[in-house]
């Protein structure tokens, strides 16, 4: 095994400086991962052998407890993993993110003693999970759901679609919300842990997507799909919380996604431009070169503060829910607009696929869309200045 790759111990040791384990983490991302990130984009496909890495790195398991295998960091050690691995590829970031700010705190936070024992240590080790609310009909409106879940034995049985889930392709183990009572609103909706394989349970297409392309898209089909009661996470009908309370801090790790999407086109940026000759010098002498570049890093730290701060926030027990909302408006925009500029900077090599930053650009436009649009935030963000 590359010697690059290290185990969840030791990433846990790492962990107690944080600023070598963000490092640590960059260092892996630039040697195991930036080879495979143009392919991976080309072919829209993760690297299976990537994905081993990343378990032994025990990125895919940050929070865990190491009584369940994990690396027993804190939900800013997550921040922190997604954000170094974006820096090299935004799709390794939101595979990662996904599986510890959604799936691993859902079970952390809902599940019962016989759930975490189960898929905390699947999850830590061999296990890739996905986090399914989206449907067609229910997108910002998160919890107009059609999927239905109806008593049936000692479980229930489930049927419907889900579109847009991340990791569909990967996941072994789905967090899917149906409703109980469509009469009932919000109130009926209900969480299950599905495994796949189990009758009635179908991944279906894959998405063919503008940017993130190695991060697989899904819709997920259910026909008569029999889920036992224990496989519920939290309670019958509070469904709706489990969704509410991990989106939140889903919020701040996309925020960390962008944030190291934006500080790799800055770092794209700096070394092309100290290189790059017109009129007989570099074109980072240039006063309107590097006014351009101020901003880019101006953004890219404002950005920094703003998902460090939420990530703070909720490791200390205290209040994210508009500073994630902030993070996640401000970071998608950041990233969109830093990555545009270093395609400018970049000039006509920066609009060909032999550069990185056009990827980057790709990959920018979905952080204003998904686990909550930019509109949705400024809605949260407004009712709570206005009390």
């Amino acid at each position: 095994m590359n010697q690059a790759v290290t185990t969840a111990p030791a990433l846990t040791r790492l962990a107690e400086d944080e600023a070598l384990f963000r490092d640590s983490v960059y260092e892996f991302a630039d040697k195991e991962v930036r080879p495979l990130a143009r392919e991976m984009d080309e072919h829209a496909k993760m690297s299976p052998a990537l994905i081993e890495k990343l378990f032994a790195m025990g990125m895919l398991s940050v929070e865990v407890p190491e009584s369940y295998g994990g690396a027993g960091g804190t939900f800013f050690h997550s921040v922190l993993a997604v954000e170094s691995l974006s820096r090299v590829d935004p799709s390794v970031g939101v595979l990662v993110d996904v599986q510890n700010t959604l799936v691993i705190n859902a079970v952390m936070r809902w599940g019962t003693d016989a759930i975490k024992q189960t898929y905390l240590t699947k999850l830590a080790t061999s296990t890739i999970g996905a986090y399914c609310l989206s449907e067609a009909g229910s997108g910002s409106d998160a919890f107009a759901l059609t999927t239905r879940a109806v008593e049936q034995g000692d479980g229930f049985a489930l049927t419907g679609r889900k579109l847009w889930i991340t990791n569909g392709n990967e996941a072994d183990m789905f967090i899917v919300f149906a409703t109980i009572n469509p009469e009932a609103g919000y109130r009926g909706i209900t969480a299950f842990i599905v495994d796949r394989g189990t009758p009635g349970f179908t991944v279906g297409k894959k998405e063919d997507k503008l940017g993130i392309r190695a991060s697989s898209t899904c819709e997920l089909m259910f026909d008569n799909c029999v889920v036992p009661r224990s496989q519920i996470l939290g309670e019958v009908g509070k469904g709706y919380k489990v969704a509410i309370e991990t989106l939140n801090e889903g919020r701040i790790g996309i925020g960390a996604q962008m944030l190291g999407l934006a500080q790799g086109a800055l770092d794209h940026t700096v070394k092309y431009i100290k290189e790059r000759k017109q009129f007989g010098k570099s074109i980072a002498d240039f006063q309107g070169v590097q006014f351009q570049l101020a901003r880019m890093a101006t953004d890219v730290e404002a950005t920094r503060l703003l998902v460090y701060n939420s990530a703070r926030l909720r490791d200390a027990g205290l209040p994210f829910l508009t500073e994630a909302a902030m993070c996640k408006v401000y970071s998608s925009e950041v990233a969109e607009r830093v990555a545009s500029m270093a395609i400018n900077l970049f000039g006509g090599n920066g609009f060909v696929k032999e550069y990185p930053v056009e990827k980057l650009y790709r990959d920018a436009k979905i952080g204003q869309i998904y686990e909550g649009t930019t509109n949705m935030q400024l809605m949260t963000i407004a009712k709570n200045i206005l009390g």
